[in-house]
């Protein structure tokens, strides 16, 4: 959302819309969330963990956000951008500074996203 005011764009201003790995159930709560104040992604947005792990597993997530995002991005996304399929991604990796302590202790996860445009 930030990035969409930041740079005065809007979801259909993209081919696709990628994040790195929220999982089926993350990316459900990211489209709604955005959804709710005013951006509805729901028709851009595909996640790195989705694309790699099955949607029909039970747990609803997919693996590390890092290898997600570095396999998608660099082999799928890449490929199909050269090709003409996509011209512009809004691609957001995204991540969890997760300390085993903090949250042991019932403390918030803090997470980070850093949205590159990509364009050909």
């Amino acid at each position: 959302m930030q990035h969409f005011k930041d740079t005065n764009t809007c979801a259909d201003d993209y081919d696709l819309i990628l994040t790195g790995d929220l999982g089926a159930l993350g990316s459900r709560i990211l489209k709604d969330l955005t959804w709710e104040k005013g951006f509805d992604i729901a028709e851009k947005h595909v996640d790195c963990g989705e694309i790699i792990y099955k949607v029909i597993e039970k747990e609803f997530q997919g693996g590390s956000g890092a290898g997600c995002s570095a396999t998608v991005l660099n082999s799928y996304i890449f490929t199909k951008m050269q090709s003409g399929a996509y011209k512009r991604v809004l691609f957001a990796a995204t991540g969890a500074l997760l300390s085993t302590v903090s949250s042991g202790q019932g403390e918030s996860i803090p997470c980070i996203s850093h949205a590159v445009q990509l364009e050909v």
